[in-house]
C-alpha cells in the first residue's frame, strides 16, 4: 500500500499498541488499524475527513453492479461469486453515473480489510446523510451471514449493496454513502455482546451529563418521542415527493427543498403515515452523547407500531452538546410506515437508543471536525438541501 509523507509522520508518531479496554474504538485507533494495514484502500490513502469520532467514512469503488436481488453469500462463497450469478448491468463510476430508485446496485468499496485481529469486530452504518435520503445501504462481506457485520480476524474486500427508494441518486468513485466501526472485546466477552450499557449505569450517566433536556425515560436503553408541533401549522417534518430530480450524493447545498419534498404543517399534533412513504420528522428530546459513549438507534420495536425509524442510527461521542454542556440537538428521523396507515401523536415514543462505552475518549468530538453537517440540529434534511 503506498503511503503519503503525512501518513509517514503519523506512523512515525502513533502508539503501537492495539491493547486496551473493551468496547467502540476511537478515530486514534483507527488509524493504529490503518497505519498496520489491516485497513487497506486501493487508493493507496485515506483522507483526513474519513477518520470520524468513532468511525471511519468507507468510499465506492470504481464500479457497480445492478443485480436482480439483495443477497447474503453465506458461509461458503464470496461476494463476486454472487455477483457472477446475479448481475444483471456494470455500470462504471468513473465519471459518475446515475442509480435508479427502486433497484438494487453492489458496489465494491475502497478500502478492505487484512487480517484484522480476531478481537477486533467491525460494523457497519449508513451516513446519516444517506439515511435522509432514502437510500437504504447495507454492508457485505464475503462469506457473510450477516449485513453490516464482519467478524473478528476478517481478511478481503468489504462491498456496499445500495438501494434508493425516494429518489434516484447520482454517485462516483469516492462517494461515501457508510461508515465502519470497529468494537474491541474483552476475555469472555462475544463478538457481539456484553457492549451495551445497563439501565442502571445509564440512569447514573444522565444524572452526571444530561442525556436529554428534560427527564430521561430508560427502559431497555433511553426512549425519546416525536415533535409534532407547538404551535398549529408549524412546519414539524417533510414528506418525499414521488417524481422529481436527480439527486448527486456530493453536492452539498445544491438542492431547492420544494423541488423534493413536502413540507408537514402541523395539525391537532398529530399525523397519519401513509403507507410506504418516506417521512423526515425530529424527536421531542433534544439529545447528547457524552464522550465516553456512542449511541445507536435500536431496531424498532413492533410493539410500538408497525413503522420503521432511523435508517442511520448511530450517534457519535459529542453529538448534541450545546452552550454550557446542555442537550443541544433533536435526532433526526427517517420514518416510513409500512403495509397499513399509522397514527402518530406527538409525545408518542418512537424509538430508543442503546448505548455503548468507548474504548477510549476520541481525540477530536462531534462537532469539532469538519465533517460534523447535523450538530445543533432541529428538523434538519440531508446537507444536500438549501436551508
Amino acid at each position: 500500500m503506498a503511503t503519503s509523507p503525512d501518513m509517514l509522520a503519523e506512523i512515525a508518531t502513533a502508539p503501537a499498541s492495539l491493547a486496551g479496554p473493551s468496547g467502540v474504538l476511537p478515530r486514534q485507533d483507527i488509524r493504529k488499524l490503518v497505519h498496520r494495514g489491516m485497513v487497506r484502500s486501493t487508493s493507496g490513502a485515506f483522507a483526513e475527513s474519513q477518520y470520524q469520532p468513532a468511525s471511519l467514512d468507507l468510499r465506492l469503488g470504481h464500479k457497480a453492479y445492478r443485480v436482480r436481488a439483495s443477497f447474503l453469500p453465506g458461509p461458503n462463497k464470496s461476494v463476486a461469486q454472487m455477483l457472477a450469478d446475479l448481475t444483471q448491468d456494470e455500470v462504471s463510476l468513473e465519471e459518475g453515473a446515475i442509480l435508479e430508485k427502486n433497484c438494487v446496485y453492489v458496489v465494491e468499496l475502497m478500502e478492505s480489510l487484512h487480517e484484522l485481529p480476531a478481537t477486533i469486530s467491525a460494523f457497519a452504518n449508513p451516513k446519516s446523510s444517506t439515511g435522509r435520503l432514502d437510500v437504504f445501504t447495507r454492508l457485505i462481506a464475503d462469506r457473510s451471514e450477516a449485513f453490516d457485520s464482519v467478524a473478528g480476524g476478517y481478511s478481503g474486500k468489504l462491498y456496499a449493496e445500495i438501494s434508493p427508494s425516494s429518489f434516484s441518486i447520482k454517485v462516483r468513485k469516492g462517494s461515501r454513502l457508510n461508515q465502519l466501526r470497529f468494537r474491541r472485546r474483552g476475555s469472555g466477552q462475544e463478538e457481539a455482546e456484553g457492549f451495551r450499557v445497563s439501565d442502571r449505569e445509564l440512569r447514573e450517566v444522565h444524572r452526571r451529563t444530561a442525556l436529554v433536556d428534560g427527564p430521561a425515560t430508560i427502559r431497555n436503553g433511553l426512549l425519546f418521542s416525536i415533535h409534532l408541533g407547538d404551535a398549529e401549522g408549524e412546519i414539524i417534518g417533510y414528506q418525499a415527493q414521488r417524481f422529481t430530480d436527480v439527486i448527486d450524493v456530493d453536492r452539498v447545498g445544491g438542492y431547492e427543498i420544494d423541488d423534493f419534498w413536502t413540507p408537514i404543517p402541523a395539525k391537532r399534533k398529530r399525523l397519519i403515515l401513509d403507507p410506504h412513504q418516506f417521512y423526515i420528522l425530529a424527536s421531542k428530546e433534544r439529545l447528547h452523547i457524552p464522550p465516553a459513549f456512542a449511541a445507536e438507534m435500536a431496531p424498532i420495536d413492533p410493539a410500538m407500531g408497525e413503522f420503521r425509524v432511523h435508517y442511520a442510527g448511530f450517534f457519535d461521542p459529542g453529538f448534541g452538546v450545546g452552550a454550557g454542556g446542555v442537550p443541544g440537538s433533536r435526532g433526526v428521523l427517517e420514518v416510513r410506515s409500512h403495509e397499513v396507515p399509522f397514527l402518530l401523536e406527538d409525545g408518542q415514543v418512537v424509538g430508543r437508543l442503546a448505548f455503548e462505552r468507548m474504548a477510549a475518549e476520541p481525540d477530536a468530538l462531534y462537532g469539532a471536525i469538519g465533517t460534523s453537517n447535523y450538530q445543533g440540529q432541529a428538523l434538519k434534511l440531508s446537507k444536500h438541501f438549501r436551508s
